[in-house]
């Protein structure tokens, strides 16, 4: 039987409410005592364990790769010392809260889903409930928290990485001048910019997390129904992060 156009809307609408009701009563679980600093403190050397590397390693083939179609460009127009203001503005602006983040929703999202989807088939969720502990403030707001500091700071690894990778390339490679890269480094990339990447990876790991976590919390239907909450929290996650991508990026070009 064919669902009515309200049915259809109430079924589209439910878990869009309900994430942002899990997100809301996290943001008020945060400001409250006593904070679980040990569960914060095990997040986050979990999520830089299973992060840095993959992050490292997908870093410098992306940023090696878009570097060096820049520099293409540069080199028919003659203009190969400005290399470093095209990798400067490529790295920091875009390409450093974009590897972080999609390093934390592809790898620490989807532990923290399977974490807590397992947490709520064995029951423990439940029972956390009755004993009168909310899962939000005990479990979930450490691990929101978790993931917006590493994005943060992978954010600022992605850089590094990223513009040494690129002068490898620019100057090894194709031939820039070593002085003229470091010089044009901030030709076209500002401390605003730089700013404006580390909100935008702190907003994309918090989105994440938040992603991860009321997925994990409302998962069912025993191992199949958490393999599908895993899977769902990696498509959700980034779809999230890159309409959030373009709409900062769009109003920040505005008032620049």
């Amino acid at each position: 039987m064919a669902l009515q156009p309200r049915e259809l809307a109430r079924a589209a609408v439910t878990p869009v409410g309900s994430f942002f009701d899990t997100a809301l009563r996290t943001g008020a679980a945060l400001f409250r005592r006593p904070f679980q600093w040990n569960e914060l403190v095990s997040q986050l050397t979990f999520l830089v364990g299973v992060t840095l590397v993959p992050t490292i390693l997908l870093t410098i083939p992306f940023c090696a790769i878009t570097v060096f179609l820049i520099n293409q460009l540069l080199i028919q127009l003659g203009a190969t010392d400005l290399a470093g203001a095209g990798a400067g503005l490529a790295v920091v602006r875009e390409i450093g809260p974009l590897c972080s983040v999609l390093v934390v929703a592809g790898a620490g999202a989807t532990a923290m889903c399977a974490d807590l989807g397992a947490r709520r088939i064995r029951e423990e969720i439940d029972a956390m409930e009755v004993l009168g502990i909310d899962p939000i403030h005990r479990l979930v707001v450490p691990r929101v928290v978790a993931g917006t500091v590493v994005a943060v700071a992978l954010t600022a690894v992605v850089c590094v990485v990223g513009l040494a990778s690129g002068y490898f390339f620019s100057v090894v490679v194709q031939g820039a001048s070593p002085g003229q890269y470091v010089a044009n480094l901030t030709l076209l990339t500002t401390g605003t910019d730089f700013l404006i990447s580390e909100f935008k990876a702190a907003l994309f790991g918090m989105a994440a997390a938040l992603v991860a976590c009321h997925r994990g919390l409302i998962a069912g239907g025993g191992p199949k129904g958490l393999g599908e909450a895993v899977n769902q929290t990696v498509v959700y996650a980034f779809v999230l992060l890159f309409v959030l991508n373009a709409l900062i990026s769009a109003v920040y070009l505005q008032f620049r």
